[in-house]
């Protein structure tokens, strides 16, 4: 195995990190689809599809559509179900040196806690990170991410029956982001991520209809960079809890743009997709930047956005 640059080690709610680079859930599979490429040993952290208690089938296709500088996606969270993650795929994680960060989902408050107790009695997990952008059923379908108060009650229902840091997930189809972000942080979340896909459609002119069968998909990519970049920097200056800054990272630049806004850590989603060892990639870039420019570590370059 090969050694750990310690000049990019991160801690992130009380999780140290050999570097602040993510996988983003969703854009990973469950980590082996990768391992051919990508050496997960030297990963930050592998963040695996979302989970729920049952197996998803997802949505029909066509569920993805490209676009200009992005990706439009309506997958439906299709996954094999809590339990058989554990059964089948977690045994082939923990073969690897690596945190495994397990993203939950749910259509209730009692799901969210029941996938949750059931990984947190598994060994090998590292983190939940909890995907609010899924819709509440019992508020007629309305995501629970984008009500403070819904937010706050499904970060606080899950602590209650984990011991392991939950992460929070943000939406940013939503109008006041930060009052989120402190409502999670004040119902116990021990870091926030952000942001997830902006809602958004493509259409084929020659049928005139939509490009994904739900009508409307999730975009990522390079083209939602720049909002992202936003809303992490005013979330940041909103909580005092580590923010995980995701959307559009493309490249090592893309990841010191979000540290210096404040991020503790990123995600890297979409670009597995257009070049599945980019995370190497960007890790050995990081590591040279922070030896040309004579740093002790990466962390000194976290917050320092010169904003006056």
């Amino acid at each position: 195995m090969e050694a750990v640059f310690s000049g990019l080690v991160v801690e992130l709610a009380g999780l140290k990190l050999k570097n602040p680079v993510m996988t983003a859930s969703g854009t990973f599979g469950y980590g082996e689809e990768y391992a051919k490429d990508v050496d997960l040993n030297r990963l930050g952290a592998v963040i695996v599809k979302g989970l729920s208690l049952r197996p998803r089938e997802g949505n029909p296709p066509p569920r993805i559509a490209e676009t200009a500088a992005g990706l439009l996606n309506a997958i439906g969270l299709q996954n094999v179900g809590v339990k058989a993650f554990l059964e089948d795929k977690l045994p082939k994680l923990r073969r690897y040196d690596v945190p495994v960060i397990a993203n939950v989902f749910g259509e209730s408050i009692d799901e969210y806690k029941q996938v949750s107790e059931i990984l947190t009695e598994s060994r090998g997990i590292a983190a939940l990170e909890l995907n609010i952008s899924c819709p509440n059923v019992k508020r007629g379908g309305l995501a629970f991410g984008t009500d403070p108060e819904t937010a706050a009650s499904v970060t606080r229902e899950v602590k209650r029956v984990t011991d392991l840091p939950v992460f929070v997930k943000l939406s940013p189809n939503v109008g006041k982001l930060s009052e989120i972000a402190q409502g999670v942080e004040a119902a116990g979340a021990d870091a926030i991520s952000l942001i997830n896909t902006i809602t958004g459609m493509a259409v084929d002119v020659n049928t005139r209809r939509s490009k994904l069968s739900t009508l409307t998909g999730g975009l990522s990519g390079p083209a939602i960079k720049p909002i992202a970049l936003r809303m992490v920097w005013e979330v940041v200056k909103s909580v005092r809890i580590p923010v995980i800054g995701i959307g559009g990272i493309m490249t090592a630049e893309d990841v010191l743009e979000f540290l210096i806004v404040g991020a503790r850590a990123v995600q890297v989603g979409t670009a597995n997709f257009v070049d599945p060892s980019i995370t190497i990639k960007i890790i050995d870039r990081l590591e040279a930047y922070v030896k040309e420019n004579g740093m002790n570590s990466i962390g000194e370059i976290i917050g320092t956005l010169e904003d006056e």
